[in-house]
């Protein structure tokens, strides 16, 4: 999928009607268009006819590939606005105040004069368009319905009133168009986080090079206060490091030598070099700002409803505008001028912009709040599901528990002694990156220089291995059972993470691990039954007993222990279908190994940690640290976004409906129905971005 950027994109129906266009366009796979980033997403194969469709709609708008260096551009000049309402108004005011000289010329043609130049310079922009759009088989849009009830105002001989309401319309659109753009600029500051420079070491200099020209290997410098530029790994000197623009962590981090730090992230109070471990399109800050850019082209299906809704609310307006200005003057006899100008009334409050226009920046503005928090959420369709969580299935280890497993006993058999039985199975899980065999590495503690001749790991269970001409099972109480490997009963019944070994066929002793319990595990499990989660079960691939003592301590509703990964699609699937609480699932995990499961739910959230690409690959949603509160944090985020996107649905309605119930009947007239349509639409926007900046007490 490609993306190109919009200009001279200044309307927020013009972007509906570009996508419908487009999606239209033979060869054309999938179109989206963002207007809050002014972002055409496409997948086509003849892209001269997408060229084509959109110039058919839209002549003004041009398309331009979108690559580093491109960036919403202004859509209007501001100056020549400034001018042409500022002349408009002196035109406008200057008839008023001289309205009885102007009606005292003959036939009238002073007002004419001077009240039509004002129509003119207000509302050309207006009428062009609309005559444009009209020729093109767009009847039925906002400059359309305002054409239409000014000029049946002038007929009517209602000419200031025509004036007045292509001025108020005119500065509205400037006063929408400045509001949109200072959003388009708070979304632009969230993507701010990119380094522009990096500064490498070669033979001796220090050049200022573009990150994308860096290569892996490469040596550089970053000094306090600057980003750092690509991801690595600190070669020499010690600092503290803001992650925030990453993880959303006001907390810095130290740093020394060995350690792994991240492009994005700033580098505090010491100098420091480091060796470049990836390339700038591969890096962390990279790969979230695409994720970020990108959720745009998942809509929610309030946008798709809404674009959709829009296409056919203008004609229906324009019917019960019809319907007004006929029915009661043919039933009733009134007088046919009066209804004629209150159906001009209902043309002006209808125009749909404040829904158009706020609900997608309200879901760009959701995605921007989440990943301020250190949460991706991979498109506004994500932030609707999120909303609707009521049942939440999470890994253990590595979501609930630290994964950082300690070996806390070893009980050896069968004349085994502590050490052979830790030599064997750290020998046998040399070819593991499992926690657990990284944990009996540690504890064995000496140098592993033994060959291992076949080496095979069983995913949930274990490994099996040949070291020095010996056979080496590692692994849990269930693959002994799976193996045939005689054992004493009472060992099934051990509490907490137990690992067997057995050599050659002869059970040699256990080996008790044990994970840790996250600090904030208990207060994420609180706040999500704070926000309304009814039901957290716990899937895992520990024993019993070890999953039994985790859910006690955490008080979860249940748990499956003893699971491989595709049995907790299984255990996934049995709980989705006896669902006895209303609302959507989601499935935390911690990577990988969990990807069946995060697909099959209804939203799938990993435990990214800073770095993990399997996770940025795998979910929906994504959290950058490995804090369990994140997760009802997430959940928050999208219920605010739904909130607060509703306010605009109902706000813009209730709005507009009252208008035309007190235009049917009288009271309200143009101008006060076009201050009520812009009005509407600036509240609408202004709502739409606090939920990039809400707190947690909002």
């Amino acid at each position: 999928m490609e993306k190109y950027l919009l200009q001279n994109l200044d309307c927020a129906n013009c972007a509906v009607n570009i996508e419908n266009a487009v999606k239209q366009t033979p060869g054309v796979k999938f179109a989206s268009v963002d207007f809050a980033t002014l972002t055409l997403f496409l997948d086509a194969t003849d892209f001269s006819a997408v060229q084509k469709s959109v110039t058919q709609v839209e002549p003004q708008v041009k398309i331009i590939s979108k690559t580093r260096g491109t960036d919403v551009a202004e859509t209007f000049d501001k100056r020549q606005r400034i001018t042409v309402i500022l002349i408009a108004a002196i035109f406008f005011f200057g008839g008023l105040i001289f309205l009885d000289q102007l009606q005292d010329t003959p036939f009238g043609i002073g007002e004419w004069i001077v009240f039509g130049s004002a129509y003119l310079i207000s509302g050309w922009g207006v009428l062009r368009t609309a005559a444009q759009n009209i020729s093109r088989g767009q009847v039925f849009d906002e400059q359309f319905l305002m054409s239409v009830a000014t000029i049946g105002a002038i007929l009517i001989g209602e000419l200031p009133e025509a004036v007045v309401v292509m001025l108020f319309y005119m500065v509205g659109e400037f006063a929408q168009e400045l509001s949109v753009s200072r959003s388009r600029h708070s979304i632009r500051a969230l993507l701010e986080v990119r380094p522009d420079h990096a500064n490498m070491i070669k033979d001796g200099e220090i050049l200022e090079v573009a990150p994308e020209n860096i290569r892996v290997g490469e040596m550089l410098i970053v000094r306090p206060g600057e980003k750092i530029p690509l991801d690595g790994e600190v070669v020499s000197g010690t600092s503290w490091v803001d992650t925030s623009p990453l993880t959303g962590e006001s907390q810095p981090r130290e740093i020394r030598a060995g350690d792994t730090v991240f492009a994005g992230t700033i580098n505090q109070s010491g100098l420091i070099s480091i060796k470049v471990s990836r390339p700038f399109e591969e890096s962390s800050i990279s790969r979230i700002l695409e994720l970020v850019e990108n959720a745009g082209s998942r809509k929610a299906r309030t946008e798709k409803f809404i674009t959709k809704f829009a296409r056919i609310y203008a004609p229906i307006v324009v019917m019960v505008a019809i319907a007004v200005a006929l029915l009661p003057p043919l039933l009733t006899g009134a007088s046919f001028s009066e209804w004629f100008y209150r159906a001009l009334v209902v043309l002006v409050i209808s125009c749909p912009c404040a829904l158009v226009i706020s609900i997608p920046l309200g879901y760009f503005g959701g995605v921007g709040g989440a990943s301020k928090l250190g949460i991706l959420v991979k498109g506004s369709n994500y932030l609707d599901t999120l909303a609707s969580v009521r049942n939440l299935v999470v890994d253990k280890t590595g979501t609930l528990t630290r994964g950082d497993f300690k070996v806390t006993k070893i009980e050896p058999s069968n004349g085994f002694s502590e050490l052979d039985l830790l030599r064997y199975a750290a020998q046998a899980e040399i070819g593991s990156d499992h926690p657990i065999a990284q944990s009996i590495r540690e504890a064995y503690g000496e140098t592993t220089d033994f060959k291992i001749d076949t080496f095979k790991e069983i995913a949930g269970q274990g490994v099996v291995a040949m070291v020095g001409g010996r056979d080496i099972i590692v692994g849990s109480d269930g693959f002994l059972h799976h193996s045939d490997i005689a054992h004493d009963i009472e060992l099934c019944e051990i509490d907490g993470t137990v690992v067997h070994v057995v050599v050659d066929g002869e059970h040699a002793g256990f080996i008790i691990i044990e994970d840790e319990i996250k600090s904030d595990a208990n207060q994420a499990i609180q706040e999500l039954r704070q926000i309304g989660v009814d039901q957290i079960v716990m899937l895992t691939g520990d024993n019993e007993a070890a999953a039994k003592k985790i859910a006690k301590e955490l008080n979860l509703d249940d748990y499956r222990a003893g699971l491989l990964p595709e049995e907790k699609v299984n255990a996934l699937e049995k709980l989705m279908m006896a669902n006895t609480h209303a609302g959507k699932f989601a499935f935390v995990g911690d990577g990988i190994n969990d990807s069946p499961a995060l697909a099959r739910a209804d939203v799938g959230i990993a435990m990214g940690k800073l770095g993990a690409d399997a996770a940025i690959e795998t979910a929906d949603v994504v959290i950058m640290t490995d804090s369990p509160t994140k997760i009802a944090d997430a959940i928050w985020v999208g219920r605010r976004t739904r909130t607060i996107v509703w306010q605009n649905i109902i706000l813009a309605f209730l709005i507009k409906v009252g208008f035309i119930i007190l235009g049917v009947i009288g009271i309200a007239n143009m101008w006060m129905a076009v201050i009520g349509d812009m009005g509407v639409a600036l509240l609408a926007v202004a709502n739409s971005m606090r939920v990039m900046n809400l707190s947690k007490g909002e």
